[in-house]
């Protein structure tokens, strides 16, 4: 996981951003965390996604990965570090780049957008995000896993995905 988050942390601080970049990605990730906060009661209601979603299509992939990962880690400090932190930013990073990349140079009209975007949100949260952390939750917390741990596992987490992906 480690390796997989690297690449893009050296490739933002080796081309020098600006204040002002640093300052937006500073801000998404604060608003971020707060809104991970501010619904603590709601399991798996949380907008911290859709920033992360947000920030890879209007500013680049490194950028939502950046959003993305940083704004788990932190608001992990509130909620509880643990084995499943890395899972989570590399989701949520990974997430950021693949928004970059299914949206860079697409011309539509920002109702279309806005449609387009919320309909890749919610299944990009439901598929990807939900196999990364229910595989992690399987990794992490099984000894010989097995198909059928994994099968138990995906079913179990169908609906929090779900609640997620709205």
């Amino acid at each position: 996981l480690l390796e997989g988050m690297l690449p893009f942390f050296l490739a933002f601080e080796g081309r020098r951003p600006g204040a002002r970049e640093i300052a937006i990605l500073a801000s998404l990730c604060a608003i971020g965390v707060a809104g991970r906060a501010a619904f603590f009661m709601l399991p798996q209601a949380k907008p911290v996604l859709a920033l992360t979603i947000l920030a890879g299509v209007a500013l680049g992939g490194e950028s939502g990965f950046l959003v993305g990962g940083v704004t788990m880690l932190v608001s992990n400090i509130l909620f509880g570090q643990g084995p499943w932190t890395p899972w989570q930013m590399i989701a949520f990073g990974l997430i950021g780049v693949l928004s970059a990349i299914v949206f860079s140079g697409k011309r539509q009209k920002h109702a279309e957008k806005r449609v387009l975007i919320s309909i890749y949100g919610f299944f990009v949260t439901f598929v990807l995000y939900g196999l990364i952390l229910d595989t992690a939750t399987v990794v992490m917390y099984t000894d010989k896993p097995r198909l059928s741990t994994f099968l138990a596992t995906y079913g179990a987490g169908i609906f929090f995905n779900f609640v997620h992906g709205l």
